[in-house]
C-alpha cells in the first residue's frame, strides 16, 4: 500500500476510534447492554438468551475502564480491527480507499455496532475475520488456514447462534468444501471448542433452544411484520442510499468462489429473515451479518465505475450528516425526539435508576416488568441487589438462573411496580421521570421462581370444558426447605392457566386439592394429584403452572405445554 494510502487509513481508523470512545463514554447504555453487564458479573459457559462472548468482552473492558466506557471498550477496539481486516478483503479486488471510507461511513448499521455492546458486536468481528481467512483457504487448502478457521468459527459460535447461518450459506455456495478433509478439521475443531457451551445447555435443560424456538413465539401474524422488516432493511443501510446499494449488490457479478460465497451469505440472510417475518416480528439488526458481504459487494460494484456519480456522492454525504446528527443526539438528547423508539432507550434511564435508589437506599429491589429496568438499576448503582421477578405473563430470562433470588429469599426487600397491585398492603410511592412508581416493603421475601413443576398424564388433545386428572411433580432447587402453608403474612397459591401467545395474561386459577401440607427439603421433590378444567372454547393453547406468592403476580414454574381443545 502506498505511504499516502497507509497514512489515510491510519487517520481514518484513529478518528473512528476516538469518536467511538467519546460516544461510548458519554452515551447511556442501551437496556440490553446493562443486561449483558450483569452477565459479566456471573461469567459462565452459557446464558439463557445467548452464548457467553458478550459477557467476556464486557468483563475484560470493565477490568480496564469503569462505567459505560468499560462496557463498550472491547466493542470499539474490535470494530476498528474489523474495519482494517475488511479493507484487506476489499483491497484485494479494488484499491480505492476513498470510496471504502465514504461507503463505510454512510451505512447506518455499521455505525450502530461500532460502539454498543451486544452479542452482535463480537460476532461482527469474528465474521469479518472468518471471511478474511476463508478467502485464503478457498485459494489454498492449507492445514494452518483450517486450524485458524476452526478457532474463528468457535469464536463466532460463542458470540451468537446466527453464526450457524454463515456456515450453512458458505457450504451452499460451494458444496465442494465437503470434499476437503481439512474442512472437517474446521468443523471438528469448532465443535470441540464449543463443547463446554453444549454441555452447559444439556445440564440446564436446553434453555436457549426453548427460548429461541418456543418462548419467542409472538402474536398472531400481522402483515406489518413483513413490511416493517423490508422497510427496516432499507433504512439500516442508509435512509437515502439503501435502495440504490441493494441494486448495486444485486448487479455485482461473482467471478470467483469467494464472491459467490459472499453473495449467498448476503441474500441468504435477508431471505431467511424475510421468510421468518411471516411467523413473527423480526428485529432489524438480526440481519447484521448480511451487511458484511453486502458492503464488500457494493464497494466492488462502485469501484468498477469510471467515476462515482455526483448525485450518489451527495447522497452518501447526506447520509453521513444524518448519522452524525443522530450520534450527537444520543449524547445531547433533544426533548422532541424522546419518544422515538430507537432513540429513547438511550435517554433518561440513569435518572430513573438513581431516583429509585434514592428512595430505598441499599435495600434489595424486585421488579416484574422484564429484565431491562432492573438490569439498568443494577448497572447504574453498581449493585447486584436488583432482581427481575419472572412473571408468568412474560418469558424466562437469565435472572431465573442466577443466584440473585437465593440471596433475597426470606430477606427484606422492596417490590417496585408502576401498578398498584394490592390495596390492602402498605405501599409507598415516588414520582419518577417515568411516572409514579409504587414501592411495597416486604419484611421477608417469599418467592419460588426456580421451583420446577412437571406434569404427567396430561392428554394433548382434549374436549372443551372437560376435567383432566394429572400428576404434578415439584422440585425444590433451593438450599432450604420450602413450604406451601399459608400461616404467615405472605400467601402462596399453586395455579394453572391457559395462554395462546407470549405475554398473554391467560386465565389462571388455583389447582383443586389440599397441598398446604407439602414440605419439600433442599434438592427434593414432591408429587401431588389434581384435576384441571379445560377451556370452554376450542382452540390451541399452552398450559402453564405458576406458583403465586403475595404480593407478586405469579412466576412461571413449568414449561408451556401445548394443548388442542376440541369441540364436544
Amino acid at each position: 500500500m502506498p505511504i499516502r494510502s497507509t497514512r489515510t487509513l491510519s487517520y481514518f481508523l484513529l478518528i473512528w476510534l476516538i469518536v467511538n470512545l467519546i460516544q461510548s463514554a458519554f452515551s447511556e447504555l442501551h437496556y440490553d447492554e446493562t443486561y449483558y453487564w450483569v452477565f459479566s458479573r456471573f461469567l459462565d459457559w452459557g446464558y439463557y438468551d445467548h452464548p457467553p462472548m458478550v459477557a467476556l468482552f464486557i468483563k475484560m473492558g470493565s477490568l480496564l475502564m469503569p462505567g459505560t466506557l468499560g462496557v463498550r471498550l472491547f466493542s470499539v477496539l474490535s470494530n476498528v480491527a474489523a474495519i482494517f481486516i475488511l479493507w484487506k478483503i476489499a483491497k484485494a479486488y479494488a484499491n480505492n480507499l476513498s470510496l471504502f471510507i465514504l461507503l463505510y461511513s454512510s451505512m447506518l448499521i455499521l455505525h450502530v455496532y461500532s460502539f454498543i455492546t451486544t452479542p452482535d458486536t463480537p460476532l461482527f468481528f469474528f465474521t469479518v475475520l472468518f471471511f478474511f481467512y476463508l478467502r485464503k483457504y478457498l485459494d489454498n487448502d492449507r492445514m494452518d488456514y483450517a486450524v485458524i478457521l476452526g478457532l474463528i468459527a468457535a469464536g463466532m459460535l460463542y458470540s451468537k447462534y446466527h453464526a450457524i447461518l454463515v456456515f450453512a450459506f458458505t457450504v451452499l455456495a460451494y458444496w465442494k468444501l465437503l470434499k476437503r478433509p481439512s474442512f472437517w478439521l474446521i468443523a471438528g475443531l469448532a465443535v470441540l471448542l464449543f463443547l463446554p457451551h453444549i454441555i452447559w445447555q444439556v445440564s440446564n435443560g436446553y434453555p436457549s433452544i426453548e427460548y429461541h424456538l418456543f418462548d419467542r413465539t409472538t402474536l398472531a401474524y400481522r402483515f406489518s411484520f413483513t413490511t416493517d422488516f423490508l422497510l427496516s432493511q432499507l433504512l439500516i443501510v442508509g435512509p437515502l442510499t439503501g435502495i440504490f446499494l441493494y441494486y448495486y449488490v444485486y448487479r455485482q457479478k461473482t467471478p470467483d468462489v469467494f464472491l459467490r460465497v459472499l453473495k449467498f451469505n448476503c441474500f441468504g440472510f435477508l431471505l431467511f429473515f424475510f421468510l421468518s417475518s411471516f411467523k413473527s416480528r423480526i428485529e432489524a439488526h438480526w440481519t447484521l451479518l448480511a451487511f458484511i458481504p453486502f458492503f464488500i459487494l457494493a464497494y466492488l460494484y462502485l469501484a468498477q465505475l469510471p467515476r462515482l456519480p455526483l448525485w450518489l456522492k451527495r447522497l452518501f454525504y447526506a447520509n453521513i450528516a444524518l448519522i452524525v446528527l443522530t450520534r450527537v443526539i444520543l449524547i445531547f438528547p433533544v426533548p422532541g425526539l424522546s419518544k422515538i423508539k430507537g432513540l429513547k432507550q438511550f435517554w433518561g434511564k440513569e435518572t430513573f435508576a438513581k431516583q429509585i435508589h434514592g428512595a430505598i437506599g441499599d435495600e434489595r429491589l424486585i421488579m416484574d416488568n422484564g429484565f431491562q429496568d432492573i438490569s439498568n438499576y443494577n448497572f447504574v448503582n453498581q449493585t447486584l441487589k436488583g432482581f427481575s421477578y419472572n412473571a408468568r405473563t412474560y418469558r424466562k430470562t437469565q435472572y431465573d438462573y442466577w443466584p440473585i433470588e437465593d440471596s433475597l429469599r426470606n430477606q427484606p426487600a422492596y417490590f417496585a411496580s408502576f401498578k398498584r397491585h394490592n390495596e390492602t398492603l402498605q405501599q409507598d410511592s415516588i414520582e419518577t421521570n417515568r411516572g409514579r412508581l409504587y414501592l411495597t416493603p416486604i419484611d421477608s421475601v417469599r418467592t419460588y421462581q426456580k421451583v420446577a413443576i412437571s406434569v404427567k398424564g396430561m392428554e394433548k388433545r382434549v374436549g372443551a370444558g372437560t376435567l383432566q386428572r394429572v400428576d404434578l411433580e415439584l422440585h425444590n432447587p433451593y438450599q432450604d426447605t420450602i413450604s406451601f402453608s399459608n400461616a404467615g403474612k405472605w400467601k402462596c397459591f399453586i395455579e394453572y392457566g391457559f395462554t395462546q401467545q407470549i405475554y398473554d395474561l391467560g386465565d389462571f386459577r388455583e389447582i383443586p386439592g389440599d397441598y398446604r401440607h407439602l414440605r419439600i427439603p433442599p434438592g427434593g421433590t414432591a408429587a401431588i394429584s389434581t384435576t384441571l378444567r379445560m377451556p370452554e372454547i376450542p382452540d390451541d393453547y399452552r398450559l402453564v403452572f405458576s406458583i403465586r406468592t403475595t404480593p407478586f403476580t405469579g412466576s412461571r414454574n413449568s414449561k408451556k405445554i401445548p394443548l388442542t381443545i376440541l369441540a364436544n
